[in-house]
């Protein structure tokens, strides 16, 4: 399952490499939402999109930036002053007697501490890391979509929830953000052959077992350990990632533009380092067919999809 994946939100990238036009009233609306109090991931790589484009919504948009990361500010040094509270509790406790409480909270408040001041010097900073471009289940990414016969960048949950669906599919398959290939006539039958997305990626994230990874079986009375992998192309190249996905509607609540990535087998370099699926990236000769697919030949879709760019993936631990 591709848990985590590193975008590419460049707008200029977008309209130069796709010729695709940004619905930048979508983008609004969502980060409109956001400033509501709904809770919208949205990456500062995305944010950082309508920095330069001048138009009335990206002003909008950049205004309401702004707020929003106003805002924020002083509930995580609210956040600072409660964790450094309980952890000074904690010490002192700790100073008479260990206890398992006191330790778990000393723990608990550190991890926070160091959180919150991450996100503190995040909001603070203008230049971009690596990490603003990397979105998880439930963060908001742009996906290129075909719309009236031309490519069009929306905004969409990397978790999907296929129209018609109860709400609560969100939390009863909490891996829809990922499609397997063997089950798109499935659980995606819906959605397969009729609503076809790319993103721009650069690099995906994997939970492997380290003793996968290091190609050995458990030792005697050792316990699994999770380490996550980073894979990127040996060539640099970006990935042109196959996506479903579907416009949600429900009775007293806003539209849900979400998507999911579709995974396949993996490689024998991604089996090697212990992981058993791979994201699936268009070659660009096929980028149209896929956005326009014709649910009544399947078949070509399948083509598409084993007809994908042929990439070696080299991995390192995640930072």
């Amino acid at each position: 399952m591709c848990y985590s994946t590193q975008i590419k939100a460049e707008y200029n990238k977008y309209v130069r490499m796709f010729g695709a036009q940004m619905s930048l009233r979508e983008f609004a609306e969502l980060y409109w939402e956001r400033e509501q109090g709904r809770a919208i991931k949205i990456p500062k790589a995305v944010d950082a999109m309508f920095a330069e484009v001048q138009s009335d919504d990206a002003h909008r948009i950049r205004e309401m930036i702004e707020r929003f990361n106003a805002s924020q500010a002083p509930l995580l040094e609210q956040e600072l002053f409660k964790q450094r509270a309980r952890l000074a509790d904690a010490e002192r406790t700790l100073q008479g007697k260990t206890t398992k409480a006191a330790t778990e909270s000393k723990r608990i408040a550190t991890d926070k501490i160091a959180t919150a001041l991450r996100r503190l010097e995040d909001l603070r900073r203008v230049e971009l890391k690596d990490r603003d471009a990397r979105i998880f289940p439930g963060h908001y990414a742009p996906v290129i979509v075909m719309e009236n016969g031309q490519r069009v960048v929306k905004p969409m949950r990397y978790q999907c929830r296929p129209a018609g669906k109860p709400a609560f599919y969100d939390t009863r398959y909490p891996g829809t953000y990922n499609a397997r290939r063997g089950n798109l006539e499935g659980f995606w039958k819906g959605v397969f052959g009729y609503s076809h997305g790319l993103i721009v990626a650069n690099a995906f994230y994997e939970n492997v077992k380290r003793h996968r990874l290091e190609g050995r079986e458990l030792a005697d009375g050792e316990q699994e350990q999770n380490v996550v992998l980073e894979f990127r192309s040996d060539s640099g190249e970006d990935m042109f990632v196959a996506c479903l996905w579907s416009r949600w509607e429900g009775k007293g609540e806003p539209d849900l533009l979400s998507f999911a990535a579709i995974t396949d087998e993996p490689p024998a370099e991604i089996a090697a380092a212990g992981h058993d699926r791979c994201i699936i990236p268009i070659r660009p000769e096929n980028v149209d067919a896929w956005l326009n697919p014709e649910p009544g030949n399947l078949t070509a879709l399948y083509a598409i999809l084993d007809d994908c760019a042929r990439l070696y993936y080299l991995h390192r631990l995640a930072a």
